[in-house]
């Protein structure tokens, strides 16, 4: 019942702060007006500003910024306790991530659709504008390797996810021209293509023809998976919103209510019954200061979960393409603080999930002939393995205990069942045991790999509870997993090519100001940084494969260059953030308006991730990662920089309004009522 009251409690919070904190700041601060024009109306050039119904731009936004951003955060995040993860994503969203993104969405909005970047150059000065621009690249440049190398681990843990996820791209193609050249719905449409994506889901699952086509597509090295996602990723981001973006995050944000409403449904019934006799309890200790080789809780928490509590990628997306598309102001609280909370909500699933779902059972597979291990709470080893047709338990003491298939054996909080015993032995863990094995230490727990395994193992068992089968209910989750991730990863690329375009403006480099241009630079960067190998990783490999070729070297060790930016990516991204409520800060500063409700946040958006970074380049640097060192010292510069320019301009700025935006055609465009009440 604890899982259930978490998760009807967190909803019903959400719920209120929506209509109470929300619809404050709207009507108070923000100033929403309906009879403003917008962007998406003024300027309307068919390709990325377009006028789009509330419900279809809550659905891109959403799924844009949710990523496997609420999933990998909350699911490391656990090894500090469910109490610190929960509280955090609770009051992180409520206070500081949803008034962030909904504070970009708003400051865009008033400045024709330009990236937050563009905008700290005319509320702040034109140098943070430029500071501002080259963080935004590094950021975005991390996100695309990382995210390109992550669907690529998904299609190689999921191979059953390949085919919907490709399937998918034709599909939404079909019912953007469906909706938007025939004029036609968009709602059924996009549930026949939910409909279809799950059938061909249980057909990769019942169906030999369709597994051995996922398997052959999933095994294919990580670096032609990247070279193939990065092309797909540069068609994407020059088509039209209309064509493939809005209608497929819009097919996907169906997918998560039909997830979040099955994991909830899953946990209601497991709440009740369990699954196959195993109680759904809280297995994750409430509160861990100190987990095993883990860095300190403050301020790693508060960097590990950024997307469901609060992230700076989030105010590229408002401002980047949402603004873009807002068709009236007031629908500004729906995608930019209702969308923030929804992904909350999804984070407060990752958390029960990986709590309490794991200890539902948590599978051990491995190649019989071999051995795995395992620990109870009490700290007493075991290893598990298969001798003839037997498969046996020894514990530390060496006293042996043979398992037959089908029967549970009781250990010290929790208990074994072998599942299969045949040339891939399968054992279940149950209980805190199985949640142990799983989170062992950090560096188990915090691999890319593991920390999405987590949640969709123990999301899998809520499904199972409803009576869905294993494999099954793996799969749908396998599914969203890499239908988000591939979401964010050509939204990215959007963003990137704005930055780019901005930058090329900037600087005078007219090669980069084009959209084909811009977009190329983006993707190829991206794919380089992404493809390369970590340094004297393909030498090393070629010394202990003495027969290897160069290519084999480049199979076995492409992307592992790109992963090594993972460490950063938590504080350079939650940097972001509070350089995004800087520039927030700064539009409510020039029209007198309360800053408190921006400042705070954003000084807590600027201490603790600056803190994180540095604690992480020192320890790079005693390590001799010197790549990680450069990144991670040339951000925090950066930052330091334009926090130094922001100090400078605070007394100069109080009251007095930015000029005003130039070539703005359209009435009221640019009409704000306090340009008459404050003079420059």
């Amino acid at each position: 019942m604890g899982t259930l009251a978490i998760a009807l409690g967190s909803f019903l919070g959400f719920i209120v702060a929506y209509h109470t904190y929300g619809r404050w700041l709207a009507r108070k601060l923000f100033r929403l007006d309906a009879n403003r024009v917008v962007p998406s109306v003024e300027i309307n050039d068919g390709v990325d500003y377009v006028p789009t119904r509330v419900e279809v731009l809550f659905g891109h936004h959403f799924t844009s910024i949710a990523g496997t951003g609420p999933i990998v955060g909350p699911a490391i995040a656990i090894m500090w306790g469910w109490v610190p993860a929960l509280l955090w994503v609770l009051l992180g969203s409520i206070f500081i991530g949803a008034v962030h993104d909904f504070g970009a969405l708003v400051v865009s909005l008033r400045n024709r659709g330009q990236t937050i970047g563009e905008v700290a150059g005319r509320l702040i000065n034109p140098r943070a504008k430029i500071l501002f621009l080259l963080i935004l690249f590094l950021c975005l440049l991390i996100v695309l390797a990382i995210f390109g190398m992550v669907i690529a681990l998904v299609f190689k843990q999921f191979p059953c996810s390949v085919i919907p996820v490709w399937l998918q791209l034709p599909l939404a193609v079909a019912i953007g021209w469906w909706t938007y050249r025939r004029k036609g719905h968009l709602f059924w449409p996009a549930l026949i293509v939910l409909a279809i994506m799950y059938f061909t889901v249980w057909l990769g699952n019942y169906f030999t023809g369709f597994q051995s086509i996922g398997n052959f597509f999933s095994d294919m090295p990580t670096w032609i998976w990247v070279l193939i996602l990065m092309i797909y990723c540069y068609i994407a981001s020059v088509l039209p919103v209309t064509t493939l973006l809005q209608p497929r995050d819009y097919i996907n944000s169906h997918q998560l209510i039909v997830a979040m409403f099955l994991i909830v449904a899953g946990i209601g019934v497991a709440s009740f019954s369990g699954l196959n006799g195993q109680q759904l309890e809280l297995v994750a200790p409430a509160v861990d200061m100190h987990p095993a080789e883990a860095p300190p809780i403050w301020p790693f928490l508060f960097i590990t979960i950024a997307c469901g509590a609060v992230s700076g990628f989030h105010s590229l997306v408002a401002s980047g393409t949402s603004s873009k598309q807002i068709a009236r102001e007031p629908h500004a609280l729906l995608v930019g603080y209702g969308s923030m909370l929804t992904e909350a909500a999804l984070a407060v699933m990752v958390i029960c999930a990986v709590a309490a779902g794991i200890g539902m059972g948590n599978d051990l597979d491995f190649k019989r002939g071999n051995t795995t291990f395992f620990s109870d709470i009490t700290g007493s080893k075991y290893e598990v393995y298969a001798v003839n047709n037997e498969v046996c338990v020894r514990n530390q003491h060496g006293d042996v205990a043979v398992c037959p298939v089908g029967q549970k054996i009781k250990l010290a909080g929790g208990s074994l069942l072998v599942l299969k015993n045949g040339n891939r032995v399968k054992v279940q863990l149950a209980g805190q045991i199985a949640w142990k094995k799983q989170y062992g230490n950090w560096k188990l727990a915090g691999q890319l790999g593991s920390t999405v395994a987590a949640f969709v193992r123990g999301a899998g068992n809520f499904l199972g509870s409803l009576g869905i089968p294993t494999g099954m209910a793996v799969a749908i989750m396998g599914v969203m997993v890499a239908c988000f991730a591939s979401t964010t990863l050509d939204t990215a690329t959007r963003l990137q090519r704005y930055v780019v375009t901005e930058l090329g403006t900037a600087l005078r480099i007219k090669s980069l100001t084009s959209r084909h241009g811009a977009t190329a630079f983006a993707v190829v960067t991206a794919g380089i940084v992404a493809l390369l190998p970590a340094p004297g990783a393909m030498a090393a490999y070629l010394a202990k494969q003495p027969g290897a070729t160069w290519l084999d070297a480049l199979n076995a060790t492409s992307g592992s260059g790109g992963l090594l930016l993972w460490p950063l990516f938590g504080a350079s991204n939650q940097l972001l953030a509070g350089l995004a409520f800087m520039v927030i800060t700064f539009y409510l500063l020039r029209r007198r308006r309360p800053v408190v409700y921006t400042l705070v946040p954003g000084i807590a958006m600027l201490v603790m991730p600056a803190w994180a970074m540095v604690h992480q380049v020192t320890e790079c640097f005693h390590k001799g990662q010197w790549h990680l060192v450069g990144v991670g010292a040339g951000i925090l510069a950066l930052e330091a920089w334009m926090i130094l320019e922001a100090v400078g301009m605070w007394r100069q700025a109080r009251g007095h309004l930015e000029t005003n935006l130039p070539n703005s055609s359209a009435a009221g465009a640019t009409k704000d009522e306090d340009f008459v009440k404050v003079g420059p």
